[in-house]
């Protein structure tokens, strides 16, 4: 069986290594240590299929060093153990270039092993990681190694890539390729800036394609039905779900709708419908609030809607809400006002219940002043009365204070008038 074409056609010089232009173009750092040849312990850090491995391979070639690569979702501590074996050794006289990839998946005691012999210089280690490094690699590795980041990849870049893939395989299979118009664009941006997904794609589409006098055509419509869905990048437990979830609340809090719609066609598109919902009804009560309160109940309809229908058609109720929420008036009135009552429960600062709010109805014999006395505000005039309700040992403090916003000062100039400023 063929290796994946994106290993068959991968490119063993930086010139044709697609995007990553902040880092591979001629001045830039990682650049001019990869033309030196004086090569120090990498991690390169970035989404799937953006060129961590084709860079690493590309170094690897450039050494004297005896590559040896390793992958941390199969290596085990015997697959170290025999490479350091090798240290000093007519095999390794120059010493070991280790690429590992997924280094995310070794535990501590496995990238302790390697400590060692990085310190020494007998180890040149280069990793990769789609997770960010400073959670998940170990802080020793990370202070003898220098990180760069990979990003995902504009679709303009793709294209060549795209382009040499089909080259590739009408040379390898000897065969004529009609490609319609589109094809090229439509497979570049459906792959979400992951190269090696967009020359799964032309793979496919390739041998999907119907063959003709000896021609293959590559229809618009292949590669719509070859490209859907399965091309969107999201990973429910990678940090990208957490950037996702964190532009869309920001987006909405910001007031920028068009943002927000397109981070809830991600997290749909993800199928990860129960964190669309969620961050709105947050951010309904967090960042709208008292500005609108009418929105929570309209928000937890709208989410209520979508889990009962569910995907597709939840996306409907839910741009309803997310922009209604993008569009509304905003306060943090309510958040601030709970943030600073619980930071004083939290630090032992509230004293007993004012005897006027308990709940029992007869004093005990050690009473001073027996009787509850608590005033009913409905007795009295606009149905309120002055009484202390804060514990006395902090009766005079203050959580909330009105918001600037049409709704909350209607409420302030109603209860100044009502407690005359009290």
């Amino acid at each position: 069986m063929n290796k994946p074409l994106a290993d068959r056609i991968r490119p063993t010089t930086l010139d044709d290594v697609v995007g990553q232009k902040h880092l591979l173009t001629k001045g830039k750092a990682l650049y001019n240590l990869i033309e030196s040849g004086d090569i120090p312990n990498l991690i390169f850090y970035g989404p799937s299929g953006v060129g961590k491995t084709t860079v690493a391979s590309i170094i690897a070639n450039r050494t004297n060093r005896a590559l040896r690569k390793l992958n941390g979702t199969t290596a085990s501590t015997q697959d170290i153990k025999d490479i350091v074996s090798e240290i000093d050794t007519f095999s390794a006289p120059n010493g070991i270039l280790l690429y590992l990839d997924e280094i995310q998946y070794f535990n501590k005691r496995q990238q302790q092993s390697l400590l060692e012999f990085i310190e020494n210089g007998k180890i040149t280690l280069i990793a990769s990681t789609t997770e960010n490094p400073y959670f998940y690699i170990y802080p020793a590795i990370l202070s003898r190694s220098t990180v760069f980041e990979f990003k995902p990849i504009d679709s303009g870049d793709v294209v060549p890539a795209v382009k040499r893939g089909f080259d590739f395989l009408s040379k390898e299979y000897d065969v004529e390729l009609d490609i319609q118009d589109g094809v090229i664009d439509r497979i570049s941006k459906a792959c979400f800036g992951d190269v090696r997904k967009a020359l799964n794609s032309v793979e496919n589409c390739f041998y999907a394609a119907q063959t003709e006098k000896g021609k293959k055509t590559v229809t618009m419509e292949l590669a719509d039905e070859l490209t859907q869905k399965s091309s969107v990048r999201y990973d429910k437990d990678g940090e990208e779900h957490y950037d996702i979830i964190s532009a869309y609340q920001k987006s909405m809090r910001g007031s920028d709708p068009d943002a927000a719609l397109h981070y809830l066609a991600r997290l749909l598109e993800g199928g990860d419908l129960p964190s669309a919902c969620r961050r709105l009804m947050v951010c309904a009560c967090e960042d709208v609030g008292l500005a609108y309160p009418q929105i929570i109940p309209i928000v937890k309809a709208a989410v209520d809607i979508a889990m009962m229908v569910g995907l597709p058609e939840a996306r409907i109720p839910l741009a309803d809400a997310v922009i209604l929420v993008a569009t509304a008036p905003k306060s943090n009135s309510g958040e601030q006002a709970i943030d600073k009552a619980m930071a004083d429960v939290q630090k032992g600062n509230y004293g007993s219940i004012p005897r006027q709010l308990q709940n029992k109805h007869f004093d005990g014999e050690d009473a001073e002043v027996k009787g509850q006395f608590y005033l009913y505000p409905h007795d009295f005039e606009n149905h309120w009365t002055y009484q202390q309700y804060l514990p006395d040992k902090i009766k005079n403090k203050h959580y909330y204070e009105y918001g600037p916003n049409k709704n909350e000062q209607a409420f302030k100039a109603y209860w100044d008038k009502i407690k005359g400023n009290k």
